[in-house]
């Protein structure tokens, strides 16, 4: 694909396409989340033993969406704080509000997209907090590798607290 300015944009849309599903899958999933499972934080106890304290859903789906935040909103408007105060449990306490804040982070992801002319821009460098340059692809693909690995987590846990999916042990 060509955009307007001559460049190719292949890799571009790769990556908001992987950033997009993301979300998409991330909104997905809260919304299946038992409303009593997304922020217990131990497994329930059963005849085998005592209860085994597991990270919450909520938590690491806060955590993914953070990250996409994080990365985009350092790019568009040069915020490159940490979502952590305004992503506590107690602020997004149920999935109608997770959901909401996916939503917000999502529109910022699209317009961080909108500035990318064409594969060219993600080998420019970034400054980053830390002081040191970044290629953005390179930047992009840790953050998408970050989120995604919450969003495993997330999904781990919630089998572990549903008790689908467990191994079974033969002795």
């Amino acid at each position: 694909m060509v955009n307007s300015t001559g460049g190719h944009r292949e890799i571009v849309e790769i990556l908001e396409q992987e950033f997009a599903s993301l979300l998409e899958d991330l909104t997905l999933f809260v919304g299946s989340v038992p409303p009593d499972l997304l922020y217990r934080n131990s497994q329930p106890p059963d005849s085998q033993g005592p209860r085994i304290p597991v990270p919450m859903v909520g938590e690491q789906v806060l955590k993914c969406a953070a990250v996409v935040e994080q990365i985009f909103g350092g790019l568009t408007a040069n915020l490159w704080d940490d979502p952590f105060e305004w992503t506590l449990p107690e602020t997004l306490s149920n999935a109608d509000r997770i959901i909401e804040y996916i939503g917000e982070v999502d529109a910022t992801r699209q317009r961080a997209f909108a500035c990318f002319a064409d594969d060219a821009a993600l080998l420019k460098y970034v400054s980053v907090p830390s002081g040191q340059p970044r290629i953005l692809l390179s930047l992009l693909l840790d953050s998408l590798v970050r989120a995604s690995s919450y969003q495993g987590q997330a999904i781990t846990t919630l089998k572990i607290l549903s008790g689908a999916g467990l191994p079974g042990f033969i002795i």
